[in-house]
């Protein structure tokens, strides 16, 4: 560690983060926290990560996007619309209770109303109860994703969660960015229970000592969270000592710890969809198709990979990734600026007009500079761009009001396939379904809506993937949305900390296995 105490240090000793640590005891610095710590409140990256330590899925993806089971110990189809899942016996959560079935029954209907997670739990029609050990868990149709959305169900403990809190309210209430008991208390069967927490500053997790997975090769104690927005800022904290893991770790920032002594960094592909909306609903000119092309025509999406993400990522043209079930290989990135400006004086708007943007500032991978990049793009078809950025505390409450006439928004698919990233961002918004809960362009196609729905219920592979590629030529021809590129994936850390095999590309890695080799 360097000598002295520079402004990083006397902040981090702010924070309440001891200088001194053992090597089970490690702190991360990372560009967000959740904004919750009730699972079901946001959709997000931040969210899973949390679930991940506080509580279990009933299964999970290995790195290798095998299925692993988790708190199901294994399952059998018992008809095309039912599936049995055997839970594992003598867990319990952090509160002393007993898992059983009736958490997982309690857990799926919650989820059914959670505007962020309804529609991911759409297909599916009920879950009953066997035993004690046992549940049926039950689709609409024949569905070919079971498994894949069961990797989002973190069975919550359904008694502390039950009955009313001190205020009244009942525990079970989600309550989207406001206070409640499950955004604060917290009682999973997770790796971690939660030690204390001040939002914006830190989390402070502990070992589960009544963890069940006693396979699990994890020995961190003591696991600290800090939110660093500034990507120079993270690293100098890795390359001081200290913090001991750091994500994400900035493009431009790679070689610097590459070539640092005493840490490594460790990349993956990533296939997060990095994209711009266009709010039909706010802004009128958007309910033109010429001009919805004419701004995808405008923006290079080869400049903003090459030059912003320094090669960290791959351009796109659609919203699924190559090697999903549905990518599109024929849809290729359309920049063009005289092309652009062609189909804005077609549109009648050769002269232009003045839009609001607002984009995060430490959500994904160099954000700010993307929505910067793309302000100077738009510049020139004479499309003025109000920019604003902010931290993705601030952000998503403003996102979900739909508060701008362009928008960015992130996706990584739920399922790992390419229906999930429609049913969130560009299928027609529907309340009751939880469908396009995250379309905030108010795109709306009957044909594209459609099409998804029938695909969730194909268990043709070959007649799945043309379905899906269809999906992908409809927004592509309608210029639904701005895709931008997949981000890739990096992190960095001690070189004691053995984090290959807990990163991964959904980027939530499974800290509870995380193992320190030694003292640091």
């Amino acid at each position: 560690m360097k000598a002295g105490l520079n402004k990083l240090t006397l902040a981090l000793v702010a924070a309440g983060m001891s200088l001194s640590v053992s090597a089970a005891n490690i702190t991360v610095a990372y560009d967000a926290d959740p904004v919750s710590m009730d699972p079901h409140e946001q959709l997000s990256g931040a969210t899973l990560e949390m679930s991940h330590l506080l509580f279990d899925p009933l299964v999970r993806w290995d790195k290798a996007f095998n299925i692993q089971p988790r708190l199901a110990t294994n399952w059998e189809r018992i008809d095309e619309n039912t599936t049995r899942f055997f839970l594992r016996e003598g867990v319990k959560f952090h509160s002393g209770n007993d898992f059983s079935a009736d958490d997982v029954v309690w857990t799926f209907e919650r989820l059914k109303t959670s505007p962020d997670f309804k529609a991911l739990f759409d297909s599916f029609s009920a879950v009953s109860k066997v035993d004690e050990h046992t549940v049926d868990i039950v689709t609409k149709g024949p569905y070919p994703l079971v498994l894949n959305t069961m990797t989002y169900l973190f069975p919550m403990d359904s008694k502390f969660y039950s009955g009313k809190g001190a205020d009244g309210k009942d525990k079970g209430d989600i309550v989207k960015h406001g206070s409640s008991f499950a955004s604060t208390q917290v009682s999973g069967t997770g790796p971690f229970t939660l030690k204390s927490r001040q939002q914006g500053v830190k989390l402070e997790y502990e070992r589960n000592s009544a963890y069940w997975d006693k396979d699990s090769p994890g020995n961190v104690e003591q696991l600290t969270l800090v939110p660093i927005k500034e990507d120079a800022t993270r690293v100098a904290a890795l390359l001081a000592g200290d913090v001991d893991f750091i994500k994400p770790v900035s493009p431009n920032d790679q070689k610097r710890v590459q070539s640092a002594k005493g840490v490594e960094l460790v990349t993956e592909s990533g296939t997060r969809i990095i994209t711009l909306q266009m709010n039909q609903d706010r802004f009128a000119p958007f309910k033109d198709v010429r001009v919805r092309q004419a701004i995808n025509y405008a923006i290079n999406q080869e400049g903003i990979v090459q030059r912003i993400m320094r090669g960290a990522g791959t351009p796109a043209a659609q919203q699924a990734p190559a090697g999903y079930v549905g990518h599109n290989p024929t849809l290729k990135p359309r920049y063009d600026v005289e092309k652009a400006k062609q189909l804005m004086a077609e549109a009648g708007y050769q002269d232009g007009f003045k839009i609001t943007m607002i984009a995060p500032n430490n959500r994904y991978v160099n954000d700010f500079r993307i929505a910067e990049a793309v302000k100077a793009m738009l510049a020139r078809i004479n499309i003025d761009v109000d920019l604003k950025t902010m931290p993705v505390a601030q952000y998503w409450p403003e996102f979900d009001k739909c508060a701008a006439d362009m928008l960015m928004v992130g996706w990584h698919s739920d399922t790992e396939d390419a229906a999930n990233f429609s049913e969130f961002l560009t299928m027609t918004r529907n309340e009751e379904t939880g469908r396009g809960q995250y379309n905030c362009g108010h795109y709306s196609n009957p044909e594209l809506d459609e099409l998804i729905e029938n695909a969730n219920l194909q268990t043709n592979t070959e007649l799945r993937i043309e379905m899906l590629q269809q999906a992908e030529q409809i927004l592509y021809d309608d210029a639904a949305f701005v895709p931008l590129h997949w981000q890739d994936l990096a992190w960095g850390a001690r070189s004691n900390l053995d984090i290959a095999p807990v990163v991964n590309a959904m980027d939530f890695p499974y800290l509870g296995d995380l193992v320190v080799n030694e003292a640091r």
